[in-house]
């Protein structure tokens, strides 16, 4: 079973599978070097990014976060102002410092390859670390795969079946899917944020989880704040200029609007769509480029709703990743995999069962509005123009926070009782994840990507 800790992971922008993954992956593979006494040998590193990565990587930052972490940096504990300049400095001085300290030469054209027409086999994001000795003798070869949402398996896992969970703890109420969630409800009489709360109360004290997760929104809410008031363009060759100031301040200054909540909405997930594309400290929530969307949706409930409180927020929380990890299990969060239906699609449906969790629903209400805001992002492509977390993504993050609102409210509005199950629309937005030409799939080789000029 998965962890509402491994749904939600601080981090940094601008991609979960581009950018927290791959850094990750460098960093285990260092510690690997480490653990085998092998740093002491090693005269080069070469790395190899494949699939998606390949394609979109330079876009996404995945060259800076594998050189960091292959010096040790973890995506939760970096600080993101320095992370340029480090690689900056790499480049320059052509010195990589293995694991914090073991310094070796590093020439990129030589030891950071794209190979943007191969792939390795068990999934679009692979990558490929080659530690040698002075002799040009292999010491460790070992391949990883970014599967989404900052998760990362090695060949030998995937291999193995083997998925990202990074618990091993039995839970009370195990479940494989929404009809099972929904039959542990009916008879224990539990919600399902009580649900999941025992099962992480199996792996933790009850307290330190409540104060993780609203830690976890604490950094939500930051990055919020700071994409409000942050200026400039957002980094990269669109030079698309941030917008998030200009429409708070014309929110300020608007009258009574019977849709001003669409705009506060809109704001708040733009906000932190920008903070993402510039590489800020971001929740993958399920992945980076669908941040913006449970962050703006759990705002809405604490500015706007009636005794809203930090038990409320606990239970979104709670409630959004127990749908995530029917997601992941069952189908992908991974853009590369799925297309944006497995990142913005997921989130949004993820957002919408949390809001109606605590605005009241019943199981069957919450599963009801998780399906209502999935099923109308079936087919959502991933095609970033020029390869950056900017276009169509941010606006993207937007509409899905208000479908998600919409998604809730109409579920609250029946009984429960609705046609196409969730396991239902998962599973096909699975199958039209894998029916998806992969031009469409996080490579910026089809739809908006192409079809739009860049000058």
């Amino acid at each position: 079973m998965l962890s509402v800790f491994d749904l939600f992971k601080i981090g940094i922008g601008p991609s979960s599978s581009h950018t927290v993954g791959p850094m990750r992956a460098a960093r285990r593979f260092a510690d690997l070097l480490q653990a085998r006494d092998l740093l002491p040998m090693t005269t080069r590193v070469c790395i190899e990014l494949f699939g998606s990565l390949a394609a979109t990587g330079q876009g996404h930052g995945t060259d800076g976060a594998v050189l960091l972490g292959l010096e040790g940096a973890a995506p939760e504990s970096v600080d993101p102002q320095t992370i340029r300049p480090r690689c900056a400095q790499i480049q320059a001085e052509q010195r990589l410092r293995l694991a914090g300290g073991h310094a070796i030469e590093f020439i990129a054209r030589r030891d950071l390859l794209f190979q943007r027409r191969h792939s390795l086999p068990h999934h679009p994001n692979g990558m490929r670390f080659t530690a040698s000795a002075a002799d040009g003798n292999a010491l460790a070869l070992e391949q990883y795969y970014s599967v989404g949402g900052g998760f990362v398996v090695s060949e030998a896992e995937a291999g193995q079946g083997a998925g990202p969970s990074e618990s091993t703890a039995a839970v009370p109420y195990p479940f494989a899917s929404a009809a099972d969630l929904l039959a542990h409800a009916e008879r224990s009489g539990l919600t399902l944020a009580a649900l999941a709360l025992a099962n992480e109360t199996a792996r933790a004290p009850e307290q330190d989880v409540r104060r993780r997760l609203l830690e976890i929104w604490q950094v939500m809410h930051a990055c919020i704040a700071r994409g409000m008031v942050a200026e400039g363009h957002l980094p990269g060759s669109l030079h698309i200029p941030r917008r998030a100031r200009q429409l708070a301040a014309t929110l300020a200054r608007a009258g009574a609007d019977p849709l001003a909540t669409l705009d506060r909405v809109n704001l708040w997930a733009i906000a932190v769509g920008e903070e993402n594309a510039s590489g800020g400290r971001v929740v993958t929530a399920p992945t980076n480029g669908a941040a913006g969307i449970i962050p703006a949706v759990l705002k809405h409930y604490v500015a706007g709703v009636p005794g809203a409180d930090d038990d409320g927020i606990v239970r979104f929380l709670l409630v959004a990743a127990s749908i995530g990890m029917l997601y992941v299990r069952n189908a992908s969060v991974s853009g590369a995999e799925v297309g944006c239906q497995g990142e913005v699609g997921a989130a949004c449906s993820m957002a919408a069962g949390g809001l109606a969790e605590v605005l009241g629903g019943s199981p069957r209400q919450v599963e009801n509005a998780a399906e209502i805001a999935m099923e109308h992002n079936l087919g959502l492509t991933c095609d970033p123009v020029a390869g950056l977390v900017q276009v169509p993504c941010i606006e993207r993050n937007a509409m899905a926070a208000v479908k998600a609102i919409n998604a809730a409210r109409m579920a609250l509005a029946g009984d429960g009782t609705h046609f196409v199950s969730l396991d239902k629309v998962i599973r096909v937005m699975r199958d039209t994840g894998a029916d998806m030409k992969s031009k469409y799939k996080e490579t910026a080789r089809g739809g908006l990507a192409v079809n739009v000029i860049e000058c």
